[in-house]
């Protein structure tokens, strides 16, 4: 057994994970043995779908319990199993949830283990949607969906991006150190008090409200070749406008030049440089509730761009660079109902700088981060913040999925929203 992380809520928690047969079933393996480095206890129930992609052999060495296959098989390990594993279970997680099991579970089917596990157990239930984009989107799915979560059902959101069937759009199962998350965040304080919040996905409470979110960096053109830029991937804006667009709001995206597929209802606009950011950004701000400044927006640009390619001489070149406009300052300085989040990507004294930048460009609450750490900089799909509020709050959440952090920043916002302030 391996050795648990310290102080997971997961430690000592039995999870029954429920894997059905698509592609994605590849990425329950991992989060088996994510959930086994946090301490839990994982039983496997594979559909027949599932063994196609994935053996029962693996399961069963990663998670060093019996994995379960087949309803009518011989009873190995628990009295009744189907039955026994719903009582034993502290919750469930079904990763990837295929849209034929959302089906039957919406339905109150049983026909094999997994389903019939599902209607037996009292645990909370996890579902983590994966399929191709038209099939999630379809009517019936969703109305499946939403009669789940009428029936207490916790839905964490699929990713958006390049699907295995080589569209593009939502439907990707998210990454495994995002379902452990969930799960460890549900298993956290406040999660077990109200059982029906407990899943951030599951959260409506940005409906009616705009949220303005940035994201990528810029570029600042030299000549028709060559720029200025920085290595902001856009990561963390673009899972910001997914969370806030499944949390109901009117989200719009002001997006750097970066290679990520637009959120589902999410409205993009793309710019390249500083200044087209500011510009878009000032002619969506005056209705806006809430923006999120997490692009990384070039300080300075070129004084003068050559019209054409400059050609290498000897000796050294020289640049004359002059101020961007601070778009952020700028904000704080005309902000009136607005809630405003910034971003301090910083390499040292990391919570001197962002505090002394949530004063001066008058924020609500600003992200701060070590962006020289490989687990929280701008390629990485985790990151580990210090959130500083104006009121002199700290939240320090733990090493996690972007995706994760995203609502973390956003039950900031909806709070704030929620008390008026400004």
């Amino acid at each position: 057994m391996e050795t648990a992380e310290a102080a997971s809520s997961l430690a000592g928690k039995h999870i029954v994970l429920g894997v059905t047969g698509g592609i994605a079933a590849y990425k329950a393996v991992e989060v088996v043995s994510r959930l086994r480095k946090k301490g839990a206890h994982v039983h496997v129930i594979m559909t027949r779908g599932a063994q196609n992609f994935v053996t029962e052999l693996t399961f069963r060495e990663m998670s060093d319990e019996p994995v379960i296959t087949d309803m009518w098989a011989k009873v190995t390990h628990y009295h009744v199993e189907h039955i026994a594993l719903a009582k034993l279970a502290d919750v469930v997680l079904v990763a990837p949830a295929t849209a034929n099991f959302l089906a039957k579970a919406a339905c109150g089917m049983a026909d094999d283990m997994l389903t019939t596990t599902v209607l037996a157990t009292k645990a909370p239930i996890f579902v983590a949607p994966a399929m191709n984009t038209a099939m999630y989107e379809n009517a019936m799915t969703q109305e499946n969906l939403e009669r789940l979560r009428a029936h207490g059902f916790h839905v964490i959101e699929p990713a958006s991006g390049q699907l295995a069937c080589g569209t593009s759009g939502a439907g990707r199962l998210p990454e495994p150190v995002e379902l452990v998350s969930v799960l460890e965040q549900f298993f956290d304080g406040g999660a077990q008090k109200n059982s029906a919040d407990a899943s951030a996905c599951q959260k409506r409470d940005l409906v009616g409200r705009k949220v303005l979110v940035t994201a990528g960096g810029t570029h600042e053109p030299l000549d028709p070749v060559r720029y200025l830029g920085n290595r902001s991937t856009g990561k963390m804006g673009f899972a910001v406008a997914e969370a806030a667009a499944q949390r109901g709001a009117d989200v719009v995206l002001v997006a750097g030049p970066v290679g990520l597929a637009t959120p589902a209802g999410v409205r993009r606009v793309d710019v390249l440089t500083a200044q087209e950011m500011h510009d878009a950004v000032l002619r969506e701000y005056a209705d806006t509730d809430a923006v999120i400044k997490a692009a990384a927006v070039a300080d300075y640009r070129p004084k003068e761009r050559a019209g054409q390619k400059i050609k290498k001489k000897d000796g050294s070149l020289f640049l004359e660079l002059v101020r961007n406009p601070d778009i952020l300052k700028e904000l704080g300085e005309k902000k009136k109902q607005q809630v405003l989040v910034g971003f301090a990507a910083e390499t040292e004294r990391v919570l001197e700088y962002a505090a002394g930048k949530l004063k001066k460009k008058n924020l609500d609450f600003i992200v701060a981060n070590d962006v020289s750490r490989k687990d929280a900089g701008f390629s990485a799909d985790t990151n580990c913040v210090t959130i500083l509020g104006r009121d002199g709050s700290q939240t320090q959440p733990p090493l996690m999925s972007k995706r994760v952090l995203a609502d973390v920043i956003l039950d900031c916002v909806a709070r704030a929203l929620a008390a008026g302030r400004n």
